[in-house]
């Protein structure tokens, strides 16, 4: 069984998010935060297995909560929530140690997968970085990504059609097992493969 805290400025948010995860089977305890600062005083009481965490928040955002949070405790699992306009703050909190990212529209199922996939079994153990074997044009396009530039972009300064960039980018999330250009970038900083 895992317990979850929620955190978002928005209190209609808040309690939705706090009905649809009430309702997973797997989950045994719900509380809510309404900041950052909140949030870091119930972890340190209640000490969740799972924080689902809003990355843009008045005062303290979420990138700087998820910091805090990890510092104080390593072990508990973070999942940044998005309206899915910032791909590049998901993509820095899940290099700085975020199990992942949820969409604040997430259906009941998407947001039962995201919880049992991060945070069913409870606390994590301590994990190894997974090795990725990227080839030196991958690694590029990757690091083209991480800048924010777009296929064509990356293409221009690869000296390299847009369609070819695209082959790479497939065969990138592919081994980086990325659904996005967030989700590579995140993986390929926190294990190193570009800065």
């Amino acid at each position: 069984m895992t317990s979850v805290l929620i955190v978002d400025d928005a209190p209609a948010v808040r309690d939705s998010l706090r009905r649809l995860v009430s309702s997973l089977p797997e989950v045994d305890g719900v509380s809510l935060a309404s900041s950052g600062d909140e949030a870091l005083a119930r972890c340190l009481t209640e000490r969740p297995d799972l924080v689902l965490l809003d990355v843009r928040m008045p005062g303290m955002n979420g990138l700087e909560c998820a910091r805090r949070l990890l510092h104080s405790d390593p072990s508990v699992r973070i999942v940044m929530l998005t309206a899915g306009d910032d791909p590049q703050a998901v993509a820095t909190a899940v290099a700085n140690g975020a199990a992942g990212y949820i969409t604040k529209d997430a259906t009941r199922l998407e947001m039962g997968l995201a919880i049992h996939h991060v945070g069913g079994n409870g606390r994590r153990p301590a994990e190894q970085t997974p090795q990725f074997k990227l080839s030196e044009r991958e690694t590029q396009v990757l690091d083209g990504m991480s800048r924010g530039l777009s296929n064509g972009e990356i293409g221009r300064e690869l000296y390299l059609s847009e369609d070819t960039i695209k082959t790479h980018a497939r065969r990138l999330f592919r081994k980086l097992r990325a659904a996005d250009r967030a989700q590579a970038v995140a993986v390929g900083l926190r294990a190193g493969l570009i800065n």
